[in-house]
């Protein structure tokens, strides 16, 4: 019965172990690990952490973890979107928000990730930089004493006149060799001994260099993403036009800082709507109702100079090193509240949120003071206004051809006394006594531009005031006015992101289609001729290398053909030492 080889007996196994292995004193038996202690674990964990392999997972999660960032609002860039999630699902959002889900890219798991993986690229760069600038500095490795067991091989017979020198042509050949492959962009070394010249050649150190300039700037990213962030700042705003936005703190319908940002340093500037300008698709179009082009002319008072810019959708507007975008608009209607004796107690233009593409839109006016009682009013506006089968009101057309405003009434304590803040856009009516509107008597308050309608209970008048100046055409273009909602950012950290990805980019690039290789050109003298080999290495995929070796081969032995043709007689042919 034959035994595996595989499978030796203990005698035979105990002949092949030093008698100093480790568990020898135990008696025998498998070698005993030495423990590790905990210099040896972290030296381990650390290893691990800087390791390539765990570089790429970190940033596979860093993307994944990103992902709830798109799925749901975050705070720092939507926090009305929030408020509206919560009111959504009152359930779940208590939930996401305990896994800082409104804030992804400042919650500790992200931050985590990001660490990691800031500290795994920096501990992969600098060994890889390290030893790269030494292979940069060392000349190529000695020509191997049989190139012919390379895979890539070529070798060839240069037969001479009976009155050439041999070792001339040789040297001729190595010097013609490196010239060539000098030309083509090796580094070079001449190893000369036992009977035969060689030449040592080695390029692609740039596939090197160009993984590590993108670590390296994967490195710089993080670091213009993360010290960046701190100085970014982005706001939010609402005008109305003829309005005057100052760029304060107090201006800001939200305003969200990094964490370096000073608010009392903002650059000094002031934008003024003078007028939001937008063209609709005529109706009977096969694109009725769709808005053409949007552009909100400002003008811009910055220090002691005054300037006109149009701020239109992706066409932002630079001014101090923010950018003003365009983010919304809508319709802005003018409402006036008298008392019962007739004097003003409200007034303004009030931005109503749309709610279709035909701009139908809901507001909320509030008048806290001058009346009995709190009055709070929830209007919807109709540019168009059309009635449905159902007898519920609607807009067909988003430009102003039959505006019609209709309000629902409300008495009583709008919540606001007790400092709790409360969005402008939504009404609470739990502590207040509907007076007009849908599941009351008194119906819903209808009120064309320039119409005034009396308050139930005899609490005043309320005006839809008719925006259009005197003398103006027939109808109703200029009746309303209109608001933007304006997006101010400043992102300091955006051009260093933008020039590390370009670093990036270029050092993939670099890495993947820069072959690595090493080339060799051995020519040994003989009687009557010379014999050529050459060979090549590649480090990696290298498909074409054998082809890259053919064509020195061919281009050599060609030029050396040349100079040998021509070459003076062998009394004269310098020689070789």
């Amino acid at each position: 019965m034959s035994r595996s080889r595989s499978e030796p007996d203990a005698e035979n196994e105990a002949t092949l172990r030093p008698d100093d292995y480790a568990g020898a004193a135990a008696g025998g038996g498998e070698p005993v690990q030495p423990a590790l202690g905990v210099v040896g674990w972290l030296r381990w964990g650390w290893r691990q952490l800087t390791s390539m392999r765990t570089a790429l997972v970190l940033l596979l999660l860093l993307a994944i973890a990103a992902v709830p960032g798109s799925l749901v609002p975050q705070r720092s860039a939507d926090p009305n979107g929030v408020t509206q999630y919560y009111a959504d699902n009152p359930d779940l959002a208590p939930i996401l928000d305990d896994l800082s889900m409104f804030d992804v890219y400042t919650s500790p798991w992200f931050s985590a990730i990001y660490i990691l993986l800031f500290v795994s690229l920096i501990g992969c760069v600098i060994p890889r930089t390290k030893h790269h600038w030494k292979a940069l500095r060392a000349e190529p490795p000695r020509t191997p004493a049989r190139l012919s067991r390379l895979d890539d091989h070529r070798a060839e017979t240069v037969e001479l006149a009976p009155d050439a020198d041999p070792e001339a042509v040789a040297a001729e050949a190595i010097a013609l060799a490196e010239s060539q492959l000098r030309r083509s962009g090796y580094r070079i070394a001449r190893f000369d001994g036992r009977g035969r010249l060689s030449v040592s050649a080695e390029r692609g150190y740039a596939r090197e260099t160009g993984n590590l300039v993108f670590h390296g700037a994967l490195v710089g990213v993080l670091i213009a993403v993360g010290v960046g962030g701190g100085f970014t700042y982005t706001g939010q705003s609402v005008i109305v036009e003829g309005d005057t936005f100052v760029n304060t703190m107090l201006d800001y319908a939200s305003f969200n800082p990094g964490r370096f940002v000073d608010t009392d340093g903002l650059a000094p500037y002031a934008l003024t709507l003078d007028e939001f300008e937008v063209t609709y698709e005529p109706a009977g179009s096969n694109a009725a109702g769709q808005a053409g082009d949007f552009s909100a002319n400002l003008t811009i008072q910055n220090g002691g100079d005054s300037s006109q810019e149009s701020v239109r959708v992706n066409h932002p507007v630079d001014l101090d090193g923010d950018r003003v975008y365009l983010m919304g608009n809508g319709y802005a209607p003018t409402i006036t509240v008298r008392d019962a004796a007739g004097d003003v107690v409200f007034s303004e233009s009030v931005p109503f949120l749309p709610q279709d593409t035909n701009m139908t839109s809901l507001g909320v006016i509030k008048v806290p003071d001058g009346l009995p009682e709190q009055l709070g009013m929830t209007a919807f506006f109709y540019p168009t206004q059309f009635e449905l089968p159902s007898g519920a009101f609607t807009s067909a057309y988003p430009a102003l051809v039959n505006p019609v405003m209709t309000l629902n009434v409300y008495a009583g304590d709008l919540g606001i006394d007790d400092g709790t803040p409360r969005s402008v856009y939504t009404l609470d009516p739990s502590d207040m006594t509907q007076l007009a509107g849908r599941g009351v008597d008194e119906p819903a308050l209808e009120l064309a531009p320039g119409d005034t309608a009396e308050l139930p209970d005899g609490l005043g008048t309320v005006t839809f005031e008719n925006e259009a100046p005197d003398g103006a055409a027939d109808g109703y273009e200029e009746s309303v006015k209109r608001f933007v909602s304006l997006s101010i950012h400043r992102d300091i950290g955006a051009p260093w992101v933008l020039a590390f990805a370009v670093l990036a980019t270029l050092g993939l690039l670099a890495g993947l289609f820069i072959p690595r290789r090493r080339m060799w050109v051995a020519v040994t003298p003989r009687d009557g001729g010379v014999d050529l080999e050459y060979a090549g290495l590649a480090r990696g995929e290298d498909p074409t290398l054998s082809t890259a070796v053919d064509k020195l081969a061919d281009a050599h032995r060609a030029a050396l053909v040349s100079r040998v043709a021509t070459a003076p007689p062998a009394s004269d042919a310098p020689k070789v030492d």
